[in-house]
């Protein structure tokens, strides 16, 4: 092998190494380490999936997981991405479904929260990517302006302000939330 041949992992190694205390995504087969993204963005996961699953849980629409649940969208080589947080409905994942490894279906609606080292369209990036997977509606956070890029196929995005409110649309009908309240401390 020469310096620039690099093993590919599969997602069972990404498992392994999580277990190992190594996390990241895998890109088609190569391994991006993730760090923790800081107290400012946890408190948004935490704020956003309190609302969801409130709306979620008692309706009993489907499952919701945070960003180390990790979803397996390639394979051969694999990619596996995580989300901050998704959402899969119901009949994507039928409740009583144990899931023990990485979701192999594209969720319904993903959140990203842009962490202070990515750049603006890196994030954007990320959400056209989660689009091209099939997920039907991606929320991107932007804790410095106080704003949710709102991506869906076929439309522009759009720009909400925290005077605007957060709707699941196609994903999850129903689901509404003031924008202010995830970023209010």
């Amino acid at each position: 092998m020469t310096t620039t041949e690099r093993k590919l992992l599969t997602a069972d190694d990404l498992l392994r190494l999580y277990a190992q205390g190594v996390r990241g995504e895998l890109i088609r087969g190569v391994l991006y380490e993730t760090m923790s993204a800081g107290q400012e963005h946890g408190e948004i996961v935490m704020r956003l999936g309190y609302r969801l699953m409130a709306f979620i849980d008692p309706r009993k629409l489907g499952r919701l997981v945070a960003s180390d649940s990790g979803v397996w969208l390639e394979r051969d080589p694999d990619t596996v991405r995580e989300p901050d947080i998704a959402y899969f409905s119901a009949e994507k994942i039928p409740p009583g479904v144990r899931v023990t490894g990485y979701a192999e279906v594209a969720p319904d609606l993903v959140v990203e929260i842009r962490s202070p080292g990515d750049s603006r369209r890196e994030i954007n990036d990320k959400a056209r990517m989660w689009l091209s997977y099939g997920v039907g509606l991606v929320w991107v956070v932007h804790p410095d302006t106080r704003t949710v890029d709102l991506h869906r196929g076929g439309h522009s995005v759009a720009v909400l302000t925290e005077d605007d409110f957060l709707d699941g649309l196609e994903a999850l009908p129903g689901f509404t939330c003031p924008v202010r309240e995830i970023f209010d401390l």
